[in-house]
């Protein structure tokens, strides 16, 4: 295991196979993670045709947050939501 993967294993929310896919679409650490942002991060694990639910969107998120998905608020939730639909129109 890299220390790459060990820190995004070490993120809440994330998991080996999550940690895969962020590095089929090159997020590598925390900082690629922070620097791409959620929203974008899943708008480009499902343009790689990568099968995964809004619950990836909601992980994403927390592990940025430091919070399980399920903490966040339906606000937020909603927000990340309306974002990704937005982002992938506009691709």
């Amino acid at each position: 295991m890299t220390s790459n993967n060990g820190e995004l294993l070490g993120l809440k929310n994330l998991g080996t196979a999550s940690v895969n896919i962020l590095h089929a679409v090159g997020v590598n650490s925390y900082d690629d993670l922070s620097q791409i942002g959620a929203v974008e991060t899943y708008r480009r694990i499902k343009a790689r045709g990568i099968h995964v639910s809004k619950v990836m969107l909601y992980a994403l998120q927390g592990a940025l947050m430091d919070v399980h998905w399920n903490d966040l608020s339906p606000d937020l939730k909603a927000q990340l939501v309306a974002e990704a639909e937005q982002a992938t129109q506009n691709a």
